[in-house]
């Protein structure tokens, strides 16, 4: 676990940040990539792509701060953690798709075969964070006695986060940087069998990110909020996933063909 890579004079360089800005760049990298694929504005998909990760970054920190607000309002000083936390991901998701939905609409892109175009960025630059957060360790787990179990020991950990040190933990960071690797690896394999539509990629991330982050959620060690008995985002995912579900269905019945799809035909025809 190393939360800080270097320091400059007062300037201190922190792993999670530099990871985090490699998940984005990692994520747009992979949008890119595939909207040149499908015919879609690259421009387009860059400014959009910029646009999510700021609304991103906002969105975490937003839902943090309503996750842990009783905190943070008996000790207003603890909102400078904010600036050096990355947040809820949930939130930064939530917000970016709303805030991507808005540019889509805007600039009348094909809309669900834009998200589906982003999908996959989003959980290969999952992976990427979750690492960030290890390093950091934050989002740690629950103490635990299995083997693979992960003790922090660097104080600032403890300072910056409040990493529990010298426990045995759940990994929580690389359970999740794993399902997020195997839903990336699941999107991409099955993105071509059977009948494709736009969108079906976009919500099937949605479900599978939803199912894993509920069973997550159960190894968690950090306060992260409760609604009805669930921790924040438990319940988010017991609402994503059966709209997912509902999502899938409809589409499937509404959509045009996907992109992917097409490009097949002329090859077929001749």
């Amino acid at each position: 676990m190393y939360p800080e890579l270097f320091s400059i004079g007062p300037f201190t360089i922190y792993t999670y940040g530099v990871l985090l800005a490699v998940s984005y760049l990692l994520g747009l990298w992979l949008a890119m990539r595939r909207a040149r694929k499908w015919g879609l504005d690259a421009n387009r998909i860059l400014d959009l792509g910029i646009y999510i990760i700021i609304a991103a970054l906002i969105g975490a920190k937003l839902l943090l701060l309503v996750v842990d607000f009783d905190q943070f309002s008996r000790s207003p000083g603890d909102l400078l953690t904010l600036a050096r936390s990355g947040g809820v991901f949930y939130g930064g998701l939530i917000l970016a798709v709303v805030v991507g939905f808005w540019y889509v609409s805007r600039h009348r892109l094909p809309f669900w075969t834009t998200c589906d175009v982003f999908a996959p960025g989003i959980a290969l630059g999952h992976v990427t964070g979750r690492l960030g957060c290890l390093a950091a360790g934050c989002c740690y787990g629950r103490p635990a006695d299995v083997p693979w179990a992960i003790t922090f020991t660097n104080p600032l950990a403890a300072a910056n986060v409040g990493t529990p040190l010298g426990i045995p933990l759940h990994p929580t960071q690389i359970y999740e940087a794993g399902a997020e690797l195997l839903i990336l690896g699941l999107l991409l394999a099955t993105e071509r069998r059977g009948r494709p539509f736009a969108g079906r990629t976009f919500w099937a991330y949605m479900f599978l990110y939803a199912i894993s982050r509920f069973i997550i959620e159960i190894y968690r060690g950090d306060p992260r909020g409760e609604v009805l008995g669930f921790s924040t985002s438990q319940f988010i995912s017991l609402v994503l996933a059966p709209l997912s579900l509902i999502m899938l269905v409809w589409l499937s019945r509404q959509s045009p063909e996907h992109p992917q799809e097409m490009e097949r035909r002329p090859t077929l025809a001749a």
